[in-house]
């Protein structure tokens, strides 16, 4: 039976897994040229130690707030596309998400069919609908139900959210419930208030504790943030950002630097606080944009927070 690098990893507390998160390329672009465009991402990520690949599924997400989107909303290329492209260059696990609420219970079921007999996808994300506002089609719970229904055996995960765990405090029992629909591992939304986190965190370790139960795998994702615009699409897109980092990024001499050492500081508490939980860490890193120093920065991110989990990691096993 196939089993990705991180399902074989995944409930080892005492490994870390480590992914690079990104987007399909847009949808005006010729598939030659995808396939190029993902030669050139792998060749900038020989240099890292990574198990896998994270595509997202980019939805416009205009109903969740009146606040315009930063940068323009573009339609990409189908993630199960992009996915089977970078699988097949790579070699290496690649977890693809999928938005659900635009089709019904029969086109998911369709989705899901081709996405594992064509493309070959068998790590996989859902994420509901961003707001409760406009049509939605399918809810995140009837998606899961179709999932499992389903003949194919994908290696699901869930999304988790900390700045909902600040406004109503439940959202480790809302991933414990993903659990019950047979989520096996968490990838956060992008950290910028590490409080916040590891205080979720916090309560789903004690929460799993007292249901005699281990905790999944909770992969964190961080991204750089070199500009005025770039922040604004973090906090567009929901992430939490406290009133002193912004001001730490926006007042810097290089708010790129600035945003990376912010970063490895909050990723340090987090792992300080919740490595002993015997919580299965990962990480995520993204770059929110196309900018090439950004992009850079993010490489750059991903070895400093790799090389600070793998030293936690053996120094606890001292």
């Amino acid at each position: 039976m196939y089993k990705s690098q991180l399902q074989k990893k995944s409930q080892a507390a005492d490994y870390g897994v480590y992914f690079f998160g990104t987007n399909p390329p847009k949808i005006n672009i010729a598939i030659d040229e995808v396939a190029s465009i993902a030669d050139s991402l792998l060749l900038r990520l020989e240099s890292l130690d990574y198990d896998g690949l994270i595509v997202y599924d980019i939805q416009d997400e205009g109903t969740r707030t009146s606040v315009p989107r930063p940068f323009p909303y573009c339609v990409r290329h189908d993630p199960r596309l992009y996915s089977q492209i970078l699988h097949d260059k790579s070699g290496r696990s690649v977890i693809t998400y999928k938005s659900v609420s635009q089709g019904n219970a029969d086109d998911f079921s369709l989705w899901l069919s081709e996405a594992w007999h064509r493309y070959a996808v068998r790590d996989l994300v859902l994420v509901g609908s961003p707001s409760s506002e406009g049509e939605i089609k399918l809810s995140l719970t009837d998606a899961y139900k179709t999932l499992n229904a389903h003949a194919c055996n994908f290696y699901l995960g869930g999304v988790t959210i900390a700045e909902r765990h600040i406004k109503k405090n439940d959202e480790y029992l809302r991933i414990l419930a993903k659990e019950v629909h047979g989520c096996e591992y968490f990838i956060t939304q992008s950290v910028y208030n590490s409080q916040a986190t590891i205080d979720f965190l916090t309560r789903y370790a004690f929460e799993c504790k007292a249901r005699s139960i281990a905790p999944r795998r909770i992969i964190l994702t961080f991204s750089p943030c070199g500009s005025v615009k770039t922040l604004a699409f973090i906090e567009w897109l929901g992430i939490s950002v406290p009133e002193a980092t912004k001001l730490r990024i926006l007042q810097a001499d290089d708010p790129l630097k600035e945003s990376l050492l912010i970063n490895r500081n909050n990723f340090e508490q987090i792992v300080e606080a919740c490595l002993p939980f015997g919580i299965p860490l990962g990480i995520n890193i993204e770059s929110l944009t196309h900018n090439k120093e950004e992009t850079d920065a993010a490489i750059l991110l991903f070895k400093l927070l790799k090389a600070m989990l793998d030293l936690k990691l053996a120094e606890q096993q001292l």
